[in-house]
């Protein structure tokens, strides 16, 4: 393991205090709930707090959340703090909280009878307080009359396991997004597995309802509970708008009637791919200010040839397709919650590699909440297989180390918000973002030239209609040299070689003239983060090709990004 990240994750609490005032990511006591102003989720103070989660799977077969065989639920804590995510979604099976053939089942006993004994026995050394708590105690009766029930009539130990993970979340500072993943637990998903859609087999909406009402109620007075993701994929033969508007109404009123408190996050359809008809008829509910929308962006469920097509091409039609399914709605005033993305953190498939860099690029542009997918390194059983590695998990298959430390430089900066009200009195300007690398272009403090950075140093760029790329606070432009040289910072800004032209559908390729013979070149990424210039890459769309070391991303920004630093 790494000695710096060792480092780092026994001192994290010290060394990077996440939430202070100047990136307001955590919804501190102080802060309180979460509400949402516009495109915003917002604290009390109407402070941006920009959700960079993880997703914590709790919904599988034996209905515990992944890890806790292996690694103390403290330490696991710590890990995602560690790691820059501000925030854990968790997922649950609606029949946690509806069967009551989980009454009396402890932790111990749900591994063992799907003959984990091994999972079980290492629950038992690494969070001994769990294995003899119940799924859920005492539920008989519990859904007639939660309506009419005060709160703390309603349980005993129901809930416990979650309850203790949510808690020790807390006590490190992460909010909790509760996301009804599934009914019958289990790997999700499938168009025909049951669990689709409202009136499939395992899926009745007015147990939904009361699933969720148990939930809300369960977390009303956990301050970390900041929202609740009403079901997870919609999907199958029976997916209909009519069906779609009357339950997801339904669902957000009744979360928000006896849990006023959290955000209420709404799912699309087509495996949460799709929200383009809230474009045409948006949800009308009873109340305002807790409303966010979900949508799901995977490569291998995007329609683009990642592998095999020019990258330039697949992510500018990618993209833009997105805004149609979705991003949308950040222009109308709604806040987006990508609340599932992700690829093969190895950096073994390559089709991965491309979807991640033009995932990184938008995610900055937009600047909108995100989840990975996902946090957890393995599962006790996943479709028949114990122990199987999660090759998506930010976590390694032992839950003792990330698993891809480049992986965790390149989202370092997307943790934190560029943009949103009150972060900061500065005024706009641009940061020049490097998907490839998750830096961004500074002035270097050895020599003064451009070099690759983290994007948490605050230097604000200006791109002028004269189309200079300007380091603000110097007055310098960034300047082409000869092709295969290092860019140079200059005063000369009407100079040829000082025009920088976006190009290519994708708009990554910032292209200008090489001093020494005058032909088109584009920046690059040099030897040990410097920067060059060099042919451009993928300029035709036939065939693969790959030009992510020449994608630099132009961002709009108001805040300097606070960081973590991963050698």
């Amino acid at each position: 393991m790494n000695p710096l990240f060792l480092i780092c994750l026994l001192f994290a609490p010290l060394l990077f205090p996440h939430w202070n005032p100047t990136t307001a990511t955590f919804a501190s006591e102080e802060v309180g709930f979460l509400s949402t102003a516009s495109r915003w989720v917002v604290d009390q103070s109407g402070r941006r707090v920009k959700l960079a989660c993880a997703n914590w799977a709790a919904h599988l077969d034996p209905i515990v959340a992944e890890g806790l065989g292996s690694r103390p639920v403290g330490d696991i804590a710590a890990a995602v703090r560690s790691m820059g995510f501000n925030c854990v979604r968790l997922t649950w099976p609606l029949y946690l909280v509806t069967n009551a053939s989980l009454t009396s089942v402890t932790v111990g006993e749900s591994l063992r009878r799907l003959g984990l004994v091994e999972s079980a026995a290492g629950v038992a050394v690494n969070n001994p307080q769990f294995v003899d708590l119940t799924l859920i105690q005492a539920f008989k009766d519990i859904i007639s009359i939660i309506s009419k029930t005060k709160p703390e009539l309603l349980y005993k130990d129901a809930l416990l396991i979650m309850q203790k993970v949510v808690s020790t979340l807390d006590r490190h500072d992460i909010m909790v997004i509760l996301d009804n993943q599934i009914s019958t637990p289990g790997w999700c998903c499938s168009k025909y597995d049951g669990n689709g859609f409202f009136g499939d087999t395992f899926f009745d909406p007015n147990e939904w309802l009361r699933g969720l009402q148990i939930m809300a109620e369960t977390f009303n007075s956990s301050r970390n509970v900041v929202g609740m993701s009403l079901r997870n994929e919609l999907r199958g033969p029976k997916q209909n708008l009519v069906d779609w508007y009357r339950y997801m109404q339904m669902g957000a009123e009744a979360v928000h009637l006896v849990n006023p408190n959290v955000l209420v996050i709404l799912s699309g359809l087509d495996y949460d791919k799709v929200l383009t008809f809230l474009s045409v008829k948006q949800v009308e509910l009873t109340f305002e200010g807790k409303l966010v929308f979900e949508l799901h962006w995977y490569g291998f469920s995007d329609g683009g040839d990642w592998k095999n097509g020019n990258i330039n091409a697949v992510c500018a039609n990618i993209s833009r397709l997105m805004m149609v399914k979705g991003g949308f709605l950040l222009k109308q005033g709604f806040p987006l919650f990508l609340s599932e993305f992700g690829v093969d953190i190895r950096g073994y498939n390559q089709g991965d590699n491309h979807f991640l860099s033009c995932f990184l690029s938008v995610a900055a542009e937009l600047d909108f909440d995100w989840a990975i997918w996902a946090l957890q390194g393995s599962y006790y059983i996943r479709e028949g297989k114990p122990n199987f590695d999660e090759t998506y998990g930010v976590l390694s298959s032992d839950w003792r180390k990330p698993r891809n430390l480049n992986f965790l430089q390149r989202i370092e900066a997307l943790q934190y918000p560029f943009q949103g009200p009150g972060l900061s009195n500065r005024s706009s300007h641009h940061i020049i973002f490097h998907p490839l690398t998750g830096l961004c272009v500074l002035q270097s403090r050895s020599n003064g030239e451009p070099v690759l950075g983290s994007c948490g140093e605050y230097q604000a760029w200006s791109y002028t209609s004269e189309l200079n790329l300007v380091l603000k606070d110097a007055g310098l432009c960034l300047q082409a040299g000869a092709d295969g040289e290092e860019v140079k910072f200059g005063t000369q800004c009407k100079n040829l070689g000082s025009k920088w032209v976006q190009i290519t559908d994708s708009r990554m390729l910032l292209s200008t003239y090489a001093e020494d013979n005058g032909h088109m070149v584009c920046l690059d990424l040099g030897p040990e983060n410097s920067i060059i210039t060099s042919t451009c890459k993928c300029l035709v769309e036939e065939g693969p090709c790959s030009s992510e070391s020449q994608w630099f991303k132009i961002v709009d920004s108001k805040e300097k990004v606070a960081h973590i630093i991963y050698s």
